[in-house]
């Protein structure tokens, strides 16, 4: 065989491969054309109202002195109205063919006009059903018929790796496609504790919020509402609220203009592996309950501090994270049955669900007693007992006040001000009252051991393991 006949062969395998290949990527012409016209363009104005004519103070009150002290010796800028409208761009997709439309909470909030614009070119003024802040969710209405709408699809069939469409109008570009794969299932972010994202890859920008997010089936299974970003642009991570979330919401909404979620009154925290071994658990697993609400729904039912919490009505509770979505999927009322793990063996509990309140309160700060003189013990921790007056400020009945952190070496994260409540002791909480009864308690650890402190820092509880290894001078 010829060395010219050799490489002709080669380049020959090469093509077809390099064509069955081509073959195997996935067409989008066939989606965006069906499924487009669906998807809608969301803009928005909001008018602020303010002095224009300062803008350095725009909200400074004409009856306020200071206005009369720059009207006399900062010069007006003429021309400068004294208020303005504020306006954005979102998307959105129609869910029924008399005119509902899904779309992001941030994109209509505090929107005083909604402009829903079609892909015909067709443009409504569209109300607010009602908006869900928690889920990033609003429902909102345009009055027509006879509309294109979206197929809903299922997240939970959603394979990590398996290819996805966005549709939407980045930076005001209407009708935009992108496409991508789905990165990972069941995201938690911080401050979003009912959501469970869809993370992908799909190019999101400013103006894809509210946007639908396709399988390849044609059928929505997420809405684009988030982007992980350093620079306010793409960066490869984009969030998507799954759809079934989203229907449960404008189900709600759409019934009684707000959502009604199930709570039981209780302060979690993830298990660690320190944590599950010190608790005597095989693995990781469950919600740490570092504090109860008195006369809350899981103290009447009996939920201890230290309870690990690992299913909930028949639920399997694998991270903490799980047990937020699942009691605020809880219709408020229900009696449900709850297992949790306590000294050493799993127990049942029924709870009464309660609901959350529209609003929460700003929880105010406790106020640090003042330290005494104190010595450290064997793992570095210069502690005091609490006089009968900072307990009652404080709103407990004992603890040790943390002083100082000696030799830590980043064994622990107990920081001066935290306040000790007690030790995990063969998966229990034995009471920390006194500085020579805690002392005496490490005394049953070896010096290697990993020990779990119940710890009181400001309004909240935690647990925190500190990593053995023998005393600390």
């Amino acid at each position: 065989m010829s060395i010219r006949l050799f490489f002709a062969i080669l380049f020959s395998l090469f093509t077809l491969n390099a064509t069955a290949q081509g073959r195997e990527l996935p067409d989008f012409t066939e989606l965006a054309e069906k499924h487009g016209p669906a998807v809608v363009n969301v803009s928005t104005t909001q008018t602020i109202r303010g002095n224009r004519a300062f803008p350095q103070f725009p909200d400074l009150d004409e009856d306020d002195p200071m206005f009369e002290f720059f009207k006399r010796f900062i010069p007006r800028q003429p021309g400068m109205p004294r208020e303005f409208q504020n306006k954005s761009l979102g998307s959105g997709f129609i869910i029924s063919p008399d005119g509902y439309v899904l779309t992001n909470a941030h994109v209509v909030d505090s929107a005083d006009e909604i402009l829903v614009k079609l892909t015909d070119k067709r443009e409504f003024k569209a109300k607010v059903i009602g908006a869900d802040k928690r889920t990033d969710v609003a429902l909102i209405k345009i009055e027509a018929s006879g509309l294109p709408s979206v197929k809903l699809g299922d997240p939970a069939k959603l394979r990590v790796g398996e290819w996805v469409v966005a549709i939407g109008s980045p930076f005001g570009f209407e009708s935009s496609v992108t496409a991508g794969i789905v990165s990972a299932k069941g995201r938690s972010l911080p401050q979003e504790n009912f959501v469970p994202f869809i993370q992908t890859d799909v190019a999101i920008n400013p103006g894809n919020s509210g946007g639908p997010l396709f399988n390849m089936k044609g059928e929505v299974v997420g809405i684009n509402s988030q982007i992980y970003s350093r620079t306010g642009g793409y960066m490869g991570l984009a969030f998507a609220i799954p759809i079934d979330v989203a229907m449960e919401v404008q189900g709600q909404l759409r019934a009684s203009g707000r959502v009604s979620r199930g709570r039981i009154g209780v302060v979690i925290q993830e298990v660690t592996k320190e944590l599950a071994e010190s608790f005597g658990l095989s693995k990781p697993a469950g919600a740490l309950v570092n504090a109860v609400e008195k006369g809350g729904p899981a103290d009447k039912a009996g939920i201890e501090d230290g309870d690990i919490i690992l299913k909930f009505d028949g639920k399997a509770v694998n991270a903490s994270a799980d047990l937020p979505r699942i009691v605020g999927a809880t219709r408020p009322g229900s009696k449900v049955v709850m297992q949790v793990w306590r000294k050493g063996g799993a127990k049942d509990l029924t709870v009464t669900v309660g609901e959350i309140p529209e609003e929460k309160m700003a929880q105010r700060g406790a106020k640090r007693a003042k330290p005494a003189e104190a010595v450290a013990n064997r793992l570095g921790l210069v502690l005091s007992e609490l006089s009968p007056e900072q307990k009652r400020e404080l709103k407990i009945v004992g603890g040790l006040l943390v002083e100082d952190v000696r030799g830590n070496n980043g064994r622990t994260d107990l920081r001066p001000g935290d306040i000790i409540l007690a030790a995990v002791v063969k998966g229990s909480n034995a009471e920390a009252k006194t500085v020579d009864q805690f002392n005496k308690l490490l005394s049953q650890f070896d010096k290697s051991a990993t020990i779990t402190l119940l710890v009181k820092r400001g309004e909240q509880q935690t647990y925190i393991t500190i990593k053995g290894s023998g005393d600390v001078k």
